[in-house]
């Protein structure tokens, strides 16, 4: 049976685990591995004498720091593992509920296409990225949480700052219009409609997808409006008794298939003047996991 004071710990924890996870997630662009840290970082806490416990002054703060850390260490390795990977690397989607849109910044940080053009960054410019722009965290707490100075933090959030703001998309679309749009972009796809692909793709539109090796997939982006339709127009001969599902991925619209010959492809989209400038599919089954539920995410 738990003492008094490991069921305030275990509370105290809950309470911030959401926001530990998004945190992670980030960081990480993989779920499996943000729920790793985030366990990694309970059994640190769990394990810390009551008087310990007690001593923390700032939970909040205290697990963000842990959280970091820990997921700074998985960033190193992960980075190594994510240059011989096969193909296009894209972050692990997530099955999130439609409120999180309501967040506009929340739901951009999470994006497929914010998580993958933080894959350029360095694991401590991510860190740094992240816990300032997206959480608001003081520029001293970061500087605990990835053991450096101050100063070099604000330096390095300048630099990172700057970086995202050069390769960031153009995401400020209404909910709705965004649903709008991935509808017309799926009647078009199931349908064969070349016209309606015209109509729906920004002519500059590129396509990546990630089958790491293991489902069909294109290895590299495919580019220009021309070249994905001729990639998408077979759809409807190829595909053996599909089963296609809109859904929430990351935070905004995005597109479930089953198919019984290719396999699961999850699709997410950004959409820039009322056109889709961006296709990101995930293909690759061991990253498809964080589908299986709604993911609660908080800042």
């Amino acid at each position: 049976m738990s003492s008094p004071g490991t069921t305030d710990s275990l509370d105290l924890f809950v309470t911030h685990r959401s926001l530990l996870f998004t945190v992670a997630y980030e960081m990480l662009g993989s779920a499996a591995d943000a729920e790793d840290v985030v366990q990694e970082a309970w059994l640190r806490w769990s394990g810390l004498e009551a008087g310990a416990r007690a001593e923390v002054r700032d939970p909040r703060a205290y697990f963000v720091r842990i959280v970091t850390r820990q997921a700074l260490n998985r960033l190193r390795t992960l980075s190594r593992r994510r240059e011989e990977y096969v193909g296009e690397w894209l972050p692990e989607p997530l099955l999130t509920v439609p409120d999180v849109a309501e967040d506009v910044e929340l739901a951009e940080s999470v994006s497929i296409a914010m998580l993958t053009v933080l894959e350029s960054l360095t694991p401590v410019e991510r860190a740094v990225f992240v816990l300032r722009e997206v959480f608001d965290a003081p520029y001293q707490e970061i500087a605990q949480a990835v053991d450096k100075s101050t100063a070099a933090v604000r330096q390095i959030s300048s630099r990172a700052r700057s970086h995202v703001a050069a390769r960031r998309p153009r995401m400020q679309v209404d909910r709705s219009e965004a649903q709008a749009v991935v509808e017309r972009f799926l009647a078009a796809v199931t349908t064969g409609d070349v016209q309606g692909l015209m109509d729906v793709l920004a002519p500059d539109v590129v396509l990546v997808a990630d089958g790491g090796g293991i489902a069909n997939a294109v290895r590299v982006p495919v580019y220009g409006a021309k070249k994905v339709i001729n990639l998408l127009r077979p759809f409807p001969k190829v595909a053996l008794n599909p089963k296609i599902e809109l859904l929430w991925l990351n935070g905004a619209p995005g597109i479930r298939i089953d198919d019984e010959l290719g396999g699961p492809s999850l699709i997410s989209v950004v959409v820039e003047d009322g056109r889709i400038a961006r296709i990101f599919a995930m293909r690759n089954p061991h990253k498809l996991g964080g589908v299986a539920a709604e993911t609660e995410l908080a800042r």
